[in-house]
């Protein structure tokens, strides 16, 4: 994940081949040479300006750690490796509350008052689905959004937009497979969240047990504004299925956990989907009482003795002591940052051109590209029909207090099949 000397020689030599920034340096400033016309604003040879939109405060607030390990990240590299390709990173961070008017408020703040090169991760899917048409309109890159959507991947009308993490369509496709291998003829309960996240992985789960002995006999969905999924659990409860399927967000997640725990007469295999499953949402509930709980991931769970000695986790933790001690490094979303940085570093290494046109086409030419922060066989990998960069993931479940994987990575285009829409 080091920035080789070669590697940021070749990329300086580019910017004085693509001209730079116009001298006058300011908005809707354009490259010369074998760039020429394209996008330069938020980027000149010394800098890189980056806006990110998290929901800092409000009901998905524990995602706000994620941004910590992206600013680690880009710290060390800005410090200690003269920035990517030779510009320091910028990392400009804004709170949404996880309201999508709020969203689309802050997406223009960034773009037309902070000229930010380009909007990198934009969390969650109502919020990234609120700024998608403003951001390709002004033909801003908004790179690995914080959204499992599949809609990222497979529209065509929004090429300036593109995912980071897996599917939920694939993620659904993971845990199907599991249940047609430990209980083919098991009865779901399903708890979503009544927005395209929880829709998306939901249809996703449903398309994948088609014509097997695999029945959903209850769904209850609820509003992110709700206080508590306490109704709806004691309805999917009366149902008796021997499996919970747990589409939530980390607030509701844990309640989740909590009214399943509680209820000693309902005692289903609960599988929490991945956006839900950090050690934040588990903890409050009592390890005692999550035990046996399953999950899916791709990275690595700095929680997990299996990298104790792993060479990226013990940077990552170096790091994370060093530019941003007041954070906990056993938080797996600031792992999940410091992975999606290292990817933004890649992806920016590999563009032809130092511009927002030469970052849009890079992301989409991303073949087995390792961020050693990712799971040993899971790789970036994307092309022209394949706006998927992650699709791989492997199962754990929750043993003591922590994660362990089990089984082997699945490669869902491999075992399932392009996803298109």
């Amino acid at each position: 994940m080091r920035v080789s000397a070669i590697g940021a020689a070749a990329v300086l030599l580019l910017v004085a081949a693509c001209g730079g920034r116009d001298s006058g340096g300011g908005a809707g400033t354009a490259a010369s040479g074998q760039c020429q016309g394209q996008q330069t604003t938020g980027i000149t040879d010394k800098t890189i300006k980056l806006g990110g939109i998290y929901p800092l405060s409000g009901p998905a607030s524990a995602y706000g750690d994620i941004p910590k390990g992206i600013k680690a990240y880009f710290d060390y590299i800005n410090a200690e490796k003269g920035g990517i390709g030779g510009r320091k990173v910028e990392f400009v961070v804004r709170d949404d509350g996880y309201q999508p008017p709020k969203a689309v408020e802050e997406a223009r703040r960034l773009v037309e008052q902070e000229q930010v090169f380009a909007l990198f991760q934009t969390l969650g899917t109502p919020s990234t689905t609120a700024t998608w048409d403003y951001t390709n309109q002004r033909k801003v890159p908004q790179i690995f959004v914080a959204t499992g959507a599949s809609k990222w991947g497979t529209d065509t009308a929004h090429p300036w937009t593109i995912g980071w993490q897996p599917n939920y369509v694939s993620e659904a496709r993971v845990y199907a497979q599991y249940l047609k291998k430990d209980k083919p003829q098991a009865k779901v309960a399903v708890l979503y969240q009544n927005d395209d996240f929880g829709k998306d992985l939901l249809g996703g789960f449903k398309r994948a047990v088609e014509g097997t002995g695999i029945t959903i006999v209850a769904e209850q969905s609820y509003e992110v504004t709700d206080p508590s999924i306490d109704p709806q659990m004691r309805n999917l409860a009366e149902s008796k299925a021997e499996v919970f399927l747990d589409i939530t967000t980390p607030k509701f997640g844990s309640q989740a956990l909590a009214a399943d725990a509680r209820n000693t007469t309902w005692n289903p295999l609960h599988i929490v989907n991945n956006v839900a499953a950090s050690i934040t949402v588990l903890k409050p509930v009592g390890f005692a009482n999550v035990q046996g709980v399953v999950s899916a991931t791709y990275y690595k769970d700095p929680n997990d003795p299996t990298w104790q000695n792993d060479p990226e986790m013990t940077l990552y933790r170096q790091k994370m002591q060093q530019y941003a001690p007041g954070a906990d490094p056993n938080i797996p979303y600031h792992t999940f940052g410091w992975a999606v940085a290292n990817s933004f570093h890649k992806a920016m290494e590999a563009a032809k051109c130092p511009t927002r046109e030469g970052l849009r086409d890079s992301v989409r030419d991303l073949k087995g590209v390792k961020i050693d922060m990712l799971l040993p066989g899971v790789t970036l990998d994307t092309g022209q029909a394949d706006g998927f960069p992650i699709e791989s993931m492997q199962l754990m479940t929750f043993k003591g207090e922590r994660w362990e994987l089990f089984g082997d990575v699945i490669d869902t285009r491999k075992e399932f099949g392009p996803l298109t829409g």
